[in-house]
């Protein structure tokens, strides 16, 4: 059975940060049940195509229900605060004050449904200074400290390439609220979770705020590609095209004798510029200019094949076209063949987690307001006639 089988979701997420959180907590078997405007939607729909079924919204909800309500109507409101007790958690990452101002905020929804797990989601959370600034990933990575590590010593911050500020925001969110679920069966009492983007993406940081900023008191620095010990960094490999490099990373003295013994270099195991650590970073020009030229005469693949044969942690750069194509994720399964209403049949990475016990096929996004008849019908029994009356009055699409 799914893991999560059982446990039901009020989905009032937008974009990524939420909808990524409700996303992994379907993809372990908990009914989702996403609330939408019935004018556009989740705006996320639209990202970078103006369509209502875009491959982001594709990518961040599926193995959901879509059903449309309009939140800001009496009518509404009414049909969410009727249908909270048919669900275990109502989720939300709307602007600062929007859920408030639609009276939907945790007291109003404890009042109808107790044990509710009442979950927000927020740039900077709901209390201090910056509570009602707005926020994204790009945002709340600049202000978890990501932009100052990443990039070159010497060039500007830069924007870190994965949205860890939203899903990883998300996935933490997750976690809460299926502590939450635990302790409410524990006690049978609900909770408000709120957790922050700023404050989320710092957990991201800690091994850099360990390794640089003395506690505190200092700003980690930028290392660019070359992260540990000499000769650690990006080698560019045949045919030299713009992803056509592999990361090569030496971290234990093992390391470095499985790198000389495969590239055939042992004598440099015991020559005295590369006897130590401190002896290899003293003389790394040398070492990155002979591993690069070793490097460009073979493709990455075949520099990640012998490497990760020899013992060298290594792995040849993949853009997001190898990914799908990549023999290791397809043995193991993890690209998904899913059938898509407007798409057709596209590809779909899976979700890392995997349990013995616990098997959820991937399920396409909701096409907009796709399930709104069969929740109302089915959750609040309410006639084929009284849905069309709702649907000419414009409360739902």
């Amino acid at each position: 059975m799914p893991a999560l089988d059982g446990l039901r979701i009020l989905d009032m997420t937008q974009y990524e940060a939420g909808t990524s959180c409700t996303q992994a907590l379907a993809w372990l078997g908990a009914d989702v049940v996403k609330i939408e405007s019935p004018t556009i939607g989740d705006p996320g729909r639209g990202v970078a195509t103006g369509e209502s079924y875009a491959a982001y919204f594709c990518n961040w909800n599926a193995n959901k229900r879509s059903v449309t309500l309009d939140l800001n109507r009496p009518e509404g409101r009414d049909l969410l605060l009727r249908l909270l007790p048919g669900f275990d958690v109502f989720v939300e990452n709307y602007g600062p004050g929007v859920v408030e101002r639609m009276g939907l905020e945790y007291e109003t929804l404890k009042a109808v449904h107790p044990p509710v797990i009442y979950a927000q989601l927020k740039g900077f959370g709901s209390s201090g200074p910056n509570s009602d600034f707005k926020s994204y990933d790009m945002v709340a990575q600049a202000a978890a400290g990501a932009f100052s590590v990443t990039g070159e010593p010497d060039d500007p911050p830069m924007l870190p390439g994965p949205t860890t500020g939203d899903s990883g925001t998300g996935t933490q969110l997750a976690i809460a609220i299926l502590a939450a679920y635990v302790q409410r069966l524990r006690t049978g009492e609900g909770q408000r979770i709120e957790i922050s983007m700023q404050e989320a993406m710092t957990y991201y940081m800690r091994t850099r705020i360990a390794f640089g900023s003395n506690w505190g008191n200092a700003a980690s620095p930028r290392l660019g590609n070359r992260m540990g010990a000499a000769p650690t960094n990006l080698y560019h490999c045949k045919p030299l095209g713009p992803n056509d490099w592999v990361f090569i990373m030496t971290v234990t003295a093992r390391h470095w004798d499985a790198l000389c013994m495969a590239l055939k270099r042992e004598d440099w195991i015991v020559d005295p510029r590369f006897k130590t650590g401190e002896d290899r970073l003293a003389n790394s020009p040398a070492l990155y200019e002979e591993i690069g030229r070793w490097a460009s005469e073979r493709t990455k693949y075949e520099v990640q094949e012998e490497l990760g044969a020899a013992g060298v942690p290594c792995a040849a750069t993949l853009d997001t076209r190898d990914l799908f194509e990549d023999p290791h994720l397809n043995a193991r399964g993890f690209v998904h063949s899913v059938e898509h209403p407007v798409h057709g049949d596209v590809r779909l990475l899976g979700f890392a987690p995997r349990l013995s016990a616990s098997q959820v096929p991937i399920r396409p996004a909701p096409l907009l307001s796709e399930h709104t008849d069969e929740v109302l019908s089915g959750e609040l029994g309410l006639a084929e006639a009284e849905i069309a009356e709702l649907r000419e009055q414009g409360v739902v699409r």
